[in-house]
């Protein structure tokens, strides 16, 4: 039998999605930054991805030509934690922000915020994800992933800030705060047909033993600096979620509504699912 070709993302979020399926026969397992996850899904090197959710409406032919893994997601309700700004100015005075582009759903989530909830409209950068690079050319920096959850940006100074002067702005939060809704990052998403009943309960049940161990799947992920296991057990356990129900579901739906609106992804159709 063939395995399935998996792509998941590289990030501790998406560590307890695939709890087992690095030694299960069945699937052919790599790691890689969200964008490129989606890029080799769009590209058929790998048969399903986590995917940012963006991506599934920015599928080659468009988004029927995909299928959605149910009940399974990279979510927040409230804080993140590792989807943030930075900024040393009011978010109201924001012209410019460098973006981490690793991730394209959160460069949309940003669009959507600076015009729905700051009533701003800045000037958009990319730029590899280095705080004090990015704020001595923009006003503004996103920040995603691990980059965002180890920062400890009390202790930067750049472009002549005073130290402990950097503002975090979650998006996670303020996503929640403007909608009532959680927001929903990536999900599992495979070309139709790729995944049987049987792939599907798989990925379900690696879901299931990362999300009842974060202690083990932290101590796993963070084995070489040890000092980080208890800062990653809480972000797994408070912050992320893992669910796509009827909440995340209506949360993603409105994401796809006003990125369409924005110009950012085509009109959303049915979500469909294995």
């Amino acid at each position: 039998m063939t395995p399935v070709r998996l792509g998941s993302v590289s990030y501790l979020n998406a560590r307890p999605c695939v709890v087992g399926l690095e030694r299960d026969p069945r699937f052919d397992l790599r790691f890689d930054l969200p964008a490129r996850c989606a890029a080799l899904l769009h590209e058929r090197t790998i048969d399903a991805g986590l995917i940012p959710s963006i991506e599934y409406l920015r599928a080659p032919g468009g988004p029927d030509a995909y299928r959605i893994v149910p009940d399974i997601a990279i979510g927040s309700r409230g804080a993140v934690a590792s989807v943030a700004l930075y900024t040393g100015r009011s978010v109201r005075d924001v012209r410019s922000i460098a973006m981490d582009t690793s991730s394209r759903t959160s460069v949309a989530l940003t669009r959507i915020l600076c015009a729905r909830a700051f009533h701003i409209d800045p000037e958009i950068r990319s730029c590899p994800p280095n705080l004090q690079v990015m704020l001595q050319t923009s006003d503004a920096a996103l920040i995603i992933g691990d980059a965002a959850l180890l920062l400890d940006h009390a202790l930067v100074d750049v472009a002549g800030t005073a130290r402990g002067a950097i503002q975090k702005i979650d998006l996670g939060e303020t996503w929640t705060n403007l909608t009532g809704l959680p927001f929903v990052y990536a999900f599992w998403a495979g070309h139709a047909g790729a995944l049987d009943t049987t792939a599907v309960r798989a990925l379900q049940e690696a879901r299931d033993r990362g999300v009842n161990a974060p202690e083990r799947v932290a101590e796993d992920y963070f084995r070489e600096e040890p000092a980080l296991v208890e800062l990653g057990t809480r972000y797994l356990r408070d912050n992320i979620q893992y669910r796509l129900g009827e909440a995340e579901r209506a949360g993603l739906e409105m994401f796809y509504r006003y990125a369409a609106e924005a110009g950012l992804a085509p009109e959303p159709g049915e979500l469909r699912f294995y």
